[in-house]
């Protein structure tokens, strides 16, 4: 009797498990505040060929440090209840091809650089280095999720570069901004991995004040988002709109810390996940109306 073969995985299925290794659709929380910030920096939309390199440069740089980390915590991830079903440890994507992604992601990331101009290409190797370094930030420090918030403050930070060629305040400013927005709402996700945080010895802010006092704490740094917000406005756009528009993502943060509570944490997905996507929307919807409104168009 013949052994039966067993089926080679469909392309699509392949495809589909490298997207989720990346989490590509987690691409929502920094893509938008880029796509503002080079808005702003060009007062408009820039000519097509710096907005194809912007995409570029910040899909390969993300999916160059999501397979990283991915690469990184392979160990830890089959370990975790939450995490063990992860394309490596699962055995859907081999640590060889998830090695060969991220070179390849880094590689696309620094041609991208340099299309854009000298600056981009100059700070592309420092930029990698800080996304690579996050991913071993959890086993000595509680302070990670920061590190994880200047990771997506780079995004508009990167894109203001892209557009001017130059480092100026106001990008800044919103780079600040996002990292105390991500700091928070991963404090926030941490909450989920606080027993086996606490068996494995990784650190977190969850670990270090407990989930009361880490919580508030994220409503801290969400406040320090919604402030930091208010600047960047009064820097560069000035716009009646726009302050409207942080004051809805203010209302969204103040559900997204309703729906999260020390003794219940069940809506935690869709605090992370569904709020924070709205918020990165609403603020790129803002932007760009608040800029055309000054434009006159």
């Amino acid at each position: 009797m013949n052994a039966i073969e067993t089926p080679k995985p469909k392309p699509q299925t392949r495809i589909k498990d490298f997207l989720e290794l990346v989490k590509f659709s987690h691409t929502i929380f920094a893509l938008p505040f880029a796509l503002a910030s080079m808005i702003v920096a060009a007062r408009g939309l820039p000519e097509l060929g710096i907005i194809i390199w912007i995409l570029v440069a910040m899909v390969g740089a993300r999916t160059a440090a999501m397979g990283f980390n991915r690469i990184v915590d392979r160990k830890i991830d089959a370990q975790n209840p939450r995490t063990a079903n992860r394309e490596i440890p699962a055995g859907k994507v081999s640590v060889g091809q998830a090695s060969f992604l991220v070179g390849f992601s880094a590689l696309l990331f620094f041609f991208a650089a340099w299309k854009l101009n000298n600056l981009a290409f100059l700070l592309a190797a420092p930029t990698l280095a800080v996304l690579f370094f996050y991913s071993f930030c959890k086993r000595f420090t509680s302070l990670s999720h920061f590190v994880l918030g200047i990771c997506l403050g780079i995004a508009p930070a990167g894109a203001w570069v892209a557009v001017t060629g130059k480092l100026e305040v106001a990008p800044a400013i919103l780079a600040l901004a996002v990292m105390f927005w991500v700091a928070g709402f991963d404090v926030i996700y941490a909450t989920m991995d606080d027993e086996f945080d606490r068996k494995a010895g990784l650190r977190s802010l969850v670990q270090k004040l407990g989930v009361s006092r880490a919580l508030a704490a994220a409503r801290v740094f969400h406040f320090a988002f919604i402030a930091l917000l208010g600047i960047f406005g009064f820097l560069v756009l000035k716009s009646t709109p726009y302050f409207a528009g942080v004051l809805i993502i203010a209302a969204f943060l103040a559900w997204e810390h309703v729906l999260v509570r020390p003794d219940d944490l069940r809506r935690v997905n869709a605090a992370f996940f569904s709020v924070n996507g709205i918020i990165s929307v609403v603020f790129l919807g803002v932007v760009a109306l608040a800029v055309w409104l000054q434009r006159g168009i």
